[in-house]
């Protein structure tokens, strides 16, 4: 990933049906950092955190990586950007390794990962388990494992902590240190100081059009 990485947005706005999310919004976040998106529901941060994957497009605005508008290349720029949101979106069926090794195919990683996924999130006993058995805090687990078993340089992260306790939340830490440490860039969604020194933080509610 290397620590060079540069992550910006500017005069970002964001339109949802036909209601103005945010504007003149602005960030900048370079490797090894760490941003956290703060705000009441409905100001703005799960909506930012998808423009920021590539998912949604701004109404105004743009997404620069190290430079150059990351709308040049939308493929590469998803690509290089991992997204945990809400929904785990484990199928019932599959078990908790082929959910990982299905999802590093599916972003072009190989399995060599799969190992270190599961046990940076205490799943490894749980490898063979189908995801229809897991309780609510082991599927978040599960769908978190994804940003190791397919590593990215960016880390988008929408309520992380949600259905977490305590061990699994410092597990979380443990990999967000480790990320940004390799020169990773992490943004989160939280209400929760979780995820330690050194953070920077954007207040989404003064973003708000008038």
């Amino acid at each position: 990933m290397g620590i060079a990485s540069r992550f910006e947005g500017r005069e970002l706005a964001c339109v949802r049906g036909g209601r103005i999310v945010f504007a003149r919004l602005a960030f900048d976040v370079t490797g090894g950092g760490l941003l956290i998106l703060r705000g009441p529901n409905g100001a703005g941060k799960s909506s930012l955190l998808r423009v920021m994957a590539g998912l949604i497009a701004p109404a105004h605005g743009a997404l620069i990586w190290n430079g150059e508008d990351a709308d040049a290349d939308p493929v590469a720029h998803r690509a290089r950007a991992a997204y945990a949101g809400h929904d785990d979106a484990l199928k019932p069926g599959l078990t908790v390794r082929e959910h990982l090794a299905f999802h590093a195919a599916l972003r072009g990683a190989d399995a060599r990962h799969l190992d270190a996924a599961l046990e940076a999130f205490g799943l490894t006993a749980l490898a063979t388990t189908p995801a229809r058995l897991l309780s609510a805090g082991q599927r978040k687990r599960a769908a978190l494992a994804r940003l190791i078993a397919a590593p990215a340089p960016i880390w988008l992260l929408d309520e992380p902590t949600n259905g977490l306790d305590a061990g699994a939340v410092a597990k979380l830490e443990t990999a967000i240190a480790a990320h940004r440490g390799a020169g990773g860039i992490v943004v989160a969604a939280t209400h929760l100081d979780f995820a330690g020194a050194g953070a920077a933080t954007l207040d989404l509610a003064a973003m708000r059009a008038a």
